[in-house]
C-alpha cells in the first residue's frame, strides 16, 4: 500500500486495524460535533462495517499519526464508497487533500471507475471535495422526530402483524431489504454475510432491532431495522414489497419502530433518506422535521 503524498511534516501513516475503531470513532465524532453540533457516527457503526467478511481493514485503510495520536483516517469502504474525516484542529493543512488523492488511488488500483463518498452540506469537506472536482449525485437528509413529538398510532390492517425477527427469518429479511433498496441505488447486492455483519452481527444488537411485517397469509412483506445509538435510536432500513405498498404500511412500521425505541430509553428517533428514495414525504407525514442536509459526491476515476 503507498502511502499518501504531500501531508505535513512529522505525520505518519500505517493501514489501520479493527484495534483502531475506537481511535477513528473519536475523529469522526470531532469532525460531526463542529459540523453537526453534536456526534451521530458510533463506535458500533464502525465495527460493524469493518468485521463484513468481504472486507480488509488493513487493505482498505490508512490512518494519519500525529506521534501515537490518529488525526486523519480513510477508508475506501466499498466499490465507489469512501469514508474520511480529519479532526478539526488539523483540518487546512492538505491533509484532506492528500487522503482524497490516496482514495483515488486505492479505487483506482481496485478498479473502481468512480469513488465518492457523503458529506453535511457547506461542511470544511464538502468545500474540499467540490474544490477537488468531485460533483453533486443526490442530496440526502437527517430527519428526526423531536422528543416531545406525541407518536399516534397507526393501526395496520386486518390480519397483519408485526413481530420480532427469528434467526429462521433473517434470510427472508435480508432479501426483501435488498430487493427494495436496489430498486433505486445503484450498487451491487450486498452478501448476506455483510448484511448480517451489520445487522445481527452489530454490537448490542437485540432482537427488536429487525422488525418484520408478517400478512394475513404469514408471508414477510415488510421489514425494519432500527437500533440504540447513544441515547437516540436510528432507523437504519424500512421496506415494504412492492406489492403491498400504497395500504399505509410504511407509517405504521415506522410508529412501531420509534414505540420500540422509545421503550428502551430512546429520547430522540432519526433516519436518513435522499432524493433517489423519494421518500422524505413519507417521514414528514409521521412529524418527522429535517435536522441536517448532506451532499453526496463523486469524481469519476
Amino acid at each position: 500500500m503507498t502511502a499518501p503524498s504531500g501531508l505535513p511534516d512529522g505525520l505518519t501513516t500505517r493501514p489501520l486495524t479493527l484495534a483502531d475503531a475506537e481511535s477513528v470513532h473519536a475523529v469522526i465524532a470531532a469532525e460531526e460535533e463542529v459540523d453537526l453540533g453534536e456526534a451521530e457516527m458510533t463506535l458500533a457503526d464502525v465495527v460493524a462495517d469493518w468485521q463484513r467478511p468481504s472486507y480488509d481493514v488493513s487493505a482498505r485503510t490508512i490512518g494519519v499519526f500525529d506521534g501515537d495520536r490518529l488525526v486523519a483516517y480513510a477508508d475506501h469502504s466499498d466499490v465507489d464508497v469512501a469514508y474520511a474525516a480529519v479532526l478539526p484542529s488539523y483540518q487546512g493543512r492538505g491533509i484532506g487533500t492528500a487522503i482524497a488523492q490516496w482514495l483515488q488511488a486505492t479505487a483506482r488500483a481496485a478498479g473502481s471507475i468512480r469513488i465518492g463518498t457523503q458529506v453535511p452540506q457547506d461542511s470544511a469537506a464538502d468545500r474540499l471535495m467540490r474544490d477537488l472536482g468531485y460533483e453533486a449525485r443526490w442530496t440526502a437528509w437527517d430527519l428526526e422526530l423531536p422528543p416531545s413529538s406525541e407518536i399516534a398510532a397507526r393501526p395496520l390492517p386486518p390480519g397483519f402483524v408485526l413481530r420480532d425477527a427469528e434467526e429462521a427469518d433473517r434470510s427472508s429479511a435480508w432479501t426483501l431489504i435488498e430487493d427494495c433498496f436496489l430498486e433505486w441505488s445503484d450498487r451491487d447486492r450486498m452478501s448476506l454475510d455483510d448484511f448480517g455483519a451489520r445487522v445481527w452481527g452489530r454490537p448490542g444488537f437485540e432482537p427488536w432491532n429487525l422488525r418484520l411485517l408478517v400478512s394475513p397469509d404469514g408471508e414477510v412483506v415488510g421489514a425494519t431495522h432500527v437500533f440504540l445509538a447513544g441515547g437516540s435510536a436510528y432507523v437504519a432500513r424500512i421496506a415494504v414489497r412492492p406489492d403491498h405498498r400504497g395500504r399505509g404500511l410504511a407509517p405504521s412500521m415506522l410508529v412501531d419502530a420509534f414505540a420500540r425505541a422509545r421503550e428502551h430509553g430512546a429520547d430522540r428517533c432519526y433516519l436518513s433518506t435522499d432524493t433517489r428514495a423519494g421518500a422524505r414525504g413519507l417521514y414528514e407525514k409521521v412529524g418527522m422535521v429535517v435536522a441536517s442536509t448532506w451532499v453526496n459526491r463523486a469524481i469519476a476515476l
